[in-house]
């Protein structure tokens, strides 16, 4: 379910990678660690040389990682023991992306542009490089001219959990569209159009691990919108079915949120705050999809910008951007509480991080 990008960690075969600018800072681009599922440390391992690595994702066979560059999107097959070795570098003849995501099968590789409001989708050789574009089309509309928020800016790209559709997150307009993707010829065809609250921002959007609840990240408006899913063949079907805050009920901080993840179990949901930099969890009923507010707590760091669980899901990290750390916790579900498991790792402008067991 989680989203794999950024830094590398590894305990035995667990392994862990995080992307950075590296415009400024120290960063070279992709940090790799090993990781200690049992008491929750990083130790750092390697360094790969990348421009500006803003996102990655992991194949479904966990062969290959692909990162968002300066150039395009860089491709690495991946070692026995999580090290990187580059295959190609491939130009979406656009802007640089901001998220990407692949299909369980990894034939396709599917970009989001931020600055140039375009989506991009690549076929995947069999060499595993993302090469040939095979679609794209640019967003088209107006938002609200709100703190110049008025353009198209995709901030997202995710496949519903059945792989016939992909959802278009666009923060500059208000809107997640939804397009059937033809596998053969890597086409994209629009189907419907979920319109969001004005100002709402959406950044990000995730599924649950059973298909049938889709959970939208409003970054403005510092919220979660939960929607059923349902797709009966001609059409999906998307309905509305709560709001919930991811800040404090009485707080009055200035906020921003960042990310949004189910735990692989699909019993929790976990987002996080710029502003106020905290980390809050949410209980996840599975019969109905909705959320419950168990804890919001600091993360030691400005901007978290991403946070990961670990494969066991009893620890997670927090990706620092503006720190420029990643700070690691326990996760105590029953008492609603969180636990720092080392001091703040240093790591120069991290922007997403991924934990995984090769």
């Amino acid at each position: 379910m989680a989203t794999l990008c950024g830094a590398v960690i590894s305990m035995g075969n667990c392994v862990a990678y995080v992307g950075s600018y590296t415009n400024y800072g120290k960063s070279k681009g992709i940090t790799v660690f090993d990781v200690n599922e049992e008491n929750g440390k990083l130790s750092r391992k390697s360094e790969v040389e990348v421009n500006n690595c803003s996102y990655l994702c992991i194949s479904g066979d966990k062969k290959y990682l692909y990162a968002v560059v300066d150039e395009g999107i860089a491709s690495f097959s991946i070692g026995a023991e999580g090290d990187l070795t580059l295959l190609g570098i491939s130009s979406i003849k656009g802007m640089r992306g901001c998220y990407i995501c692949v299909d369980s099968k990894n034939r396709y590789l599917f970009v989001a542009g931020y600055h140039d409001g375009k989506v991009t989708v690549l076929r995947i050789g069999p060499d595993g490089v993302a090469g040939e574009i095979t679609d794209y089309f640019f967003e088209q509309g107006y938002g609200s001219v709100v703190e110049g928020n008025f353009r198209p800016h995709i901030s997202c790209v995710c496949l519903t959990p059945d792989e016939k559709y992909l959802c278009t997150v666009s923060s500059g307009i208000d809107q997640v569209k939804v397009f059937r993707i033809d596998y053969t010829s890597g086409g994209l065809e629009f189907v419907d159009i979920i319109r969001c609250e004005v100002d709402s921002s959406p950044r990000q959007l995730t599924f649950s691990p059973d298909g049938r609840h889709m959970y939208v990240m409003g970054e403005k408006k510092t919220y979660i919108v939960v929607y059923n899913y349902e797709d009966e063949g001609s059409r999906p079907e998307f309905t509305f079915k709560q709001l919930v805050s991811t800040i404090p009920h009485k707080s009055d901080e200035i906020s921003v949120a960042c990310v949004v993840k189910v735990s692989y179990d699909g019993k929790y949901v976990f987002a996080s705050n710029a502003g106020s930099n905290t980390l809050v969890m949410f209980e996840r009923h599975e019969d109905d999809g909705l959320l419950y507010q168990k804890f919001v707590l600091p993360i030691s760091g400005e901007y978290p910008k991403d946070v990961e669980l670990f494969p066991d899901e009893n620890n997670i990290i927090c990706m620092n951007n503006i720190s420029g750390t990643i700070t690691s916790f326990r996760i105590h579900y029953d008492d609603n509480f969180i636990v720092m498991n080392d001091r703040p790792y240093k790591c120069d402008n991290p922007n997403c991080g991924v934990i995984i067991r090769l």
